[in-house]
This record gives C-alpha cells, sequence and structure tokens, in this order.
C-alpha cells in the first residue's frame, strides 16, 4: 500500500459514528492489542487552544528528553502532522504500513456491523506508532468533545487539560456553555488530576468544578494572571511567569494575549507532570517556548505587505483574532480574506473581525460544508464598507496584495480548511 492509498483509504470512512460511544474504538484498539494500555498520557479537551497547548507541552517534555508523542487533529498542511513524535512528523511509509495492517481488522469489523469512524481508524494508527516509537509520555488532543471522543478510552492519563470552551459543535456537543462543559469534562477521569484554562465562561466553570468534584478529580487553575507580558508585538511576545516556584522569563513566536494564557495553562500541566515523574527544567521550557510555531495562528507568512494568516473558525477564535488586530495592527490599511463552513456561528464570528478591516473578499474553503462566496459576501457587506466575493483563492491573494499596498496587511482568517489550501499559494507567491 502506497501513502496517497492509505490517506485514501482513510478518508473513504464516515467522518462521523452512526451514534455515539466508545465500544468501537475499544473494541477496534483491542483486537489490535490494546496499545493505548502501554502508553501514558496528557490529555487535553477544549474549544480553543488545544494545539497549541498540546505543541507547547509536547516541545518542552522534547526538550527534556523523554521521548514525546503528539497527536493533534485537524492538520493544515500535511495529513501526517495529526500524528508526531519529538517533533517529526510519522513518516510517509510507516503510516502506509499501520494502515495496511489495520484495515483488514477494520474491514472485518464493518462487516459487522461495527462502523468504524475516519478518527477512530487515524487515533489506532497513531497508538501503533507511538508503541513502535517507544514513547515515554503521549500528548493527546480530542477530536471532538470529550466524552464519547475516540481518544477518551484511555485509562487515567497522567493530567487532563481542558482549554478555553466556547459555542462551536453545536448541533452535537449542546447549545449550551454548560452542556459543551460538561461534553469536554468527559475527560476526567476518577481520582486524577485536570488543569483547567482560567479564563472561563461562568457556567462552563461551575460544570467543570461540579464534575471535578463528582469524579473526585484535583483541580489546577491556569490563572492568567501569572504571567506578566513584559512587551508584544506582530513578532511574538515576551513574559516574566513563576514555574516551579521560580521567576520565569519566556519568548513565544505564537503571538495575542490568548497565547500567553494557553502557555500558562501548559505551563500548569507540567508542573503536575513533575508529581508524576516527569519534570521538565525551567530551561528546557524557554528553549521550547520561544522556538514553537504552529501554522495558521496568527502566522506570519510575508511583509511589505504583512501577511497574517489565521484559523478563526468559531466566535472565541475570532473574538482573539480582533483582539490581536486592534493590538498590533490599528492604523493600518487591512484587506481581508475570509472562507467560512456554513455550519458554524458565521455572524458572530464575522462581528468580531470585519469592522476592523477596510475591504474583504470572501472566498470558498474546499469543503462540501462551505458557505459560497456569494452567501459569505452578503453576510459580511453589513459590517465593513468594501465586500466582494472572489474567484478563486489566487486572484483572491492577488486581489488583496495589490489593495493593501506595500504598507498594509492582508489577513486571511476563517476555516482551517481554507488556511490548509491558501498557505502554499502565500508561501509560493511570496518567494517569487
Amino acid at each position: 500500500m502506497t501513502y496517497e492509498e492509505a490517506v485514501a483509504a482513510i478518508h473513504s470512512l464516515l467522518p462521523f459514528g452512526v451514534k455515539p460511544g466508545l465500544d468501537r474504538i475499544r473494541e477496534l484498539t483491542d483486537r489490535l492489542g490494546a496499545k493505548d494500555r502501554v502508553l501514558k498520557f496528557v490529555h487535553v479537551a477544549g474549544t480553543n487552544g488545544k494545539g497549541s497547548t498540546c505543541t507547547l507541552m509536547a516541545a518542552a517534555l522534547t526538550k527534556a528528553g523523554y521521548r514525546t508523542g503528539l497527536f493533534i487533529s485537524p492538520y493544515v498542511l500535511d495529513f501526517r502532522e495529526r500524528i508526531s513524535v519529538d517533533g517529526e512528523m510519522i513518516p510517509r511509509d510507516a503510516l502506509a504500513g499501520i494502515v495496511e495492517r489495520i484495515l483488514p481488522v477494520v474491514k472485518q469489523m464493518n462487516a459487522e456491523g461495527k462502523i468504524i469512524t475516519e478518527f477512530e481508524l487515524v487515533f489506532a494508527v497513531a497508538l501503533e506508532w507511538f508503541v513502535q516509537t517507544e514513547c515515554s509520555v503521549v500528548v493527546l488532543e480530542t477530536g471532538l468533545g470529550g466524552r464519547f471522543d475516540a481518544t477518551n478510552i484511555i485509562d487515567c492519563p497522567l493530567v487532563s487539560v481542558i482549554t478555553s470552551i466556547s459555542l462551536d459543535h453545536t448541533h452535537i456537543l449542546g447549545d449550551t456553555y454548560e452542556q459543551i462543559a460538561f461534553e469536554k469534562c468527559g475527560i476526567m477521569k476518577d481520582g486524577g488530576d485536570t488543569v483547567v484554562y482560567g479564563e472561563q465562561e461562568k457556567t462552563a466553570m461551575a460544570m467543570i468544578r461540579r464534575r471535578a468534584g463528582e469524579s473526585r478529580t484535583r483541580l489546577w487553575t491556569a490563572l492568567p494572571e501569572k504571567a506578566t507580558v513584559l512587551s508584544s508585538d506582530i513578532h511574538g511576545t515576551f513574559f516574566d511567569t513563576v514555574y516551579m516556584g521560580e521567576p520565569l522569563h519566556c519568548f513565544l513566536k505564537m503571538i495575542g494575549a490568548h497565547q500567553v494564557k494557553n502557555a500558562v495553562t501548559a505551563l500548569t500541566a507540567l508542573e503536575v507532570l513533575k508529581e508524576k515523574g516527569f519534570p521538565v527544567p525551567a530551561e528546557a521550557v524557554r528553549e521550547a517556548f520561544a522556538a514553537v510555531c504552529f501554522p495558521a495562528r496568527l502566522e506570519v507568512l510575508g511583509k511589505d505587505p504583512l501577511i497574517l494568516l489565521d484559523g478563526a473558525h468559531n466566535p472565541d477564535g475570532a473574538a482573539a483574532l480582533g483582539a490581536a488586530v486592534r493590538q498590533y495592527l490599528s492604523g493600518k490599511t487591512i484587506v481581508g480574506i475570509v472562507g467560512m463552513l456554513a455550519d458554524k456561528d458565521v455572524d458572530r464570528s464575522l462581528k468580531e473581525v470585519l469592522p476592523l478591516l477596510q475591504e474583504v473578499i470572501a472566498v470558498e474553503p474546499d469543503n462540501p460544508r462551505k458557505m459560497t462566496a456569494e452567501e459569505l459576501a452578503e453576510a459580511a457587506k453589513p459590517l465593513c464598507p468594501l465586500v466582494s466575493p472572489g474567484k478563486d483563492l489566487l486572484s483572491a491573494y492577488r486581489e488583496a496584495r495589490q489593495k493593501a499596498g506595500p504598507s498594509g496587511v492582508v489577513l486571511v482568517f476563517g476555516s482551517l480548511y481554507l488556511a490548509s489550501a491558501v498557505r502554499p499559494i502565500i508561501l509560493s507567491e511570496t518567494s517569487e
């Protein structure tokens, strides 16, 4: 089986199960040798900030000398981003080989009416790779929710982490903060430790505290005031904090106040890991945090004009983007390129960003759930002086660059499917 055939086989499966539950993935992993039971995990759920928090923790653990697996979802550029060890994506031939071995088991279960989903297969592949590479610890990001997410078959992790919760995937997880928090809290295990992002909506936080009490979970709150921002610009942030009881001076390439809060969440989890036999020295943290780059998280891809790419696809993500625009780009001419999926809270997301822009070009992500460029342009018109639908990504990008001028800004944001498609275009155009 080639790598391309393996990825095609993964994508051929249903994206979601017919009904929620962990029985299918538990049976699949048991048939494959229950690899999850020989690994140690940091388990992360939440709406926003999961990827950044996971990547920061994994980088610090790797820098400290632990062989560290990282499982994230979704990917931006390369499917293999979802599965990595010590910062290296799973090799193409390794992924193909594992899929080839697992696929007959999946087909047998499907024939028995136990339908395995795309995400469940990817998770099973990841477990196989993490065992093969003898990972000391795996940082594991949930795909959707927590309670019925395939990753939740694991036993009590070293530490659970709940990042910022907002209203997203409401058709699956519920339409209130309380309901969504309940689903995310499903990763809490009886008698375990859970770190929670310190700025939560009050009903979400109340649910987290309630579920922690019911599951006898020790709750650690990552307080945002633990960090003091010293300086911040479009290229990164210097901040001071306290780690393991000692002062720590850090730099983050990832920009925005929310990323400092994600960093504090990661640091709090690392402090818990010391209690579990995985101490990470302060110098390892400092070096790892300074090196972490995350595609499509207010990513700077060019200058003259400044080119920014951000995967803000829900209201809280858009609010963080809007705050960064106000902080770093005040007074600049900003031309936006935006593409959204129709099943997201498009109106609320657009309201957070579009009033800050001078012009917007609406485009279409490469996904069947997309909002058309014309539909998105209509939704955007009340929020920005100049709005138009774009023909395609390349022409939209070139038009935006021309209109922004050398001293302006091109801001591309919305769906991660848009980010995945447009990022290579931007890099190709800026390298010419």
